[in-house]
This record gives C-alpha cells, sequence and structure tokens, in this order.
C-alpha cells in the first residue's frame, strides 16, 4: 500500500480543497443512468454476474483518476493511495441482513473475478457486517439496492464532514428505448472532486460498458 502525501503549498487546488472543507464544508450526490445494453448480452454470454463486473468497472476508475483516491491516512496526512480496493455489500436473502467483503484489485477483470469468486465462497454465507478481517486501509465503498430503480440517492454521513473518498451506490435496472440503464450513485466531497470530475467517473464507466468486449476477452 502506497500512499502519496499532497504538498499542499505546491498544489493548484489548495484554495478549493481549503474552502469546501474549511469555509463551506459541502459533499454532492449526482445520478446517472448506465446503458448497460452489450455489457449484460455480454456477460450472459460469458456466464459472468452482472456486480462483479461493476464493481470492477467502478474500481478501474477510481484506480485512473487520483481525485478518486484523496483522502487522510492513519496519520492524518492528506494524499492519495497508489491505488485502491473495492469494499462491497452482499445481501443475505434468508435473513434480510447483508455484509462488507474486500476483495483486492487487480487489473485483468479475470484476475479479479477469481479472487471475487473466492472470497464469496469463503465468507459470503457468514453472517457478520465485516466477515473478511484485516481490511487494508485503502479501500473504498460499494453498495446496491437491486430492488429499486431509483432516480436519486444520498449518503448523509455525520462524521466531522472530512470523509473524502467517493461512496457509490447501484440500483435496479430497467428496459427503456429499447435500451438496458442501470442507475449508479456517486457520493463525492467538493473539497476534491468538483462536478467536472463526477462527469468525468460517469462518462469514464460508460466507456468501460461501451468496451466490454475488449476487456473481457480473457474471461
Amino acid at each position: 500500500m502506497i500512499f502519496n502525501p499532497i504538498d499542499m503549498n505546491n498544489w493548484n487546488r489548495k484554495p478549493y480543497f481549503e474552502h469546501y472543507l474549511n469555509d463551506v464544508r459541502c459533499t454532492y450526490s449526482m445520478t446517472a443512468n448506465i446503458d448497460i445494453t452489450l455489457l449484460l448480452s455480454e456477460l450472459k454470454i460469458k456466464g459472468v454476474k452482472l456486480y462483479p463486473a461493476l464493481i470492477h468497472m467502478i474500481a478501474t476508475v477510481v484506480n485512473c483518476n487520483s481525485e478518486f483516491r484523496t483522502c487522510y491516512d492513519s496519520e492524518g496526512r492528506l494524499g492519495y493511495w497508489e491505488s485502491m480496493s473495492p469494499s462491497y455489500t452482499i445481501f443475505h436473502n434468508d435473513d434480510k441482513t447483508f455484509s462488507s467483503i474486500w476483495t483486492m484489485y487487480k487489473e485483468e477483470f479475470d484476475d479479479f473475478y477469481s479472487c471475487y469468486k473466492d472470497d464469496l465462497k469463503m465468507y459470503g454465507n457468514v453472517k457478520q457486517f465485516t466477515p473478511k478481517a484485516n481490511e487494508p486501509s485503502n479501500t473504498f465503498p460499494i453498495s446496491s439496492i437491486p430492488w429499486v430503480n431509483f432516480t436519486g440517492f444520498n449518503l448523509n454521513v455525520y462524521n466531522e464532514g472530512i470523509y473524502l473518498l467517493p461512496i457509490f451506490t447501484m440500483g435496479k435496472y430497467v428496459q427503456h428505448d429499447g435500451k438496458i440503464l442501470l442507475p449508479v450513485s456517486g457520493q463525492f466531497h467538493h473539497a476534491v472532486c468538483d462536478g467536472y470530475h463526477a462527469g468525468l467517473f460517469y462518462n469514464e464507466l460508460q466507456l468501460r460498458a461501451n468496451t466490454c468486449r475488449e476487456w473481457l476477452l480473457s474471461n
């Protein structure tokens, strides 16, 4: 785990960061539909589950943009992780509870999918909030609400307002005008992510869906 401290005095984002952290502490949510028509078709052909594919897609975009990896480390230093891994929820259908599991990020989807299946096999039926121990510091949260095709979603994190990492939530996909659309919500901290960066996230996530045949080749 490599953490890169930010030199505040030589950081071009310093005035924005200080304003949205100290003067007007501000987070915001954005929800957009991702067209997964081609993705869902290709996954069904290959017998691959949608949820881990989406987790890997989101993690790949996060790992391509340092703004989504910027946070404080355990020593209180501001910086960004060299890479991050997803921590995601799984649902227990029998008692309607959920657990949060993390899987080490791998650039190649086939490698990540293998690790995901191993983690699910080992921890998927363990009725604990965090059944997999030793979660590293360089993780970020993903969750899913597959019962609702929401058009907006907002998380209210009640702390000092200094949780800087994005939080992603997926909803139920529906068919509309011949396309299959999946809502994805992102919670961002304005100190490190502007509207441009949120737009970048959704555009790059859509690009991953559009080019799924390329990164699914190895599976």
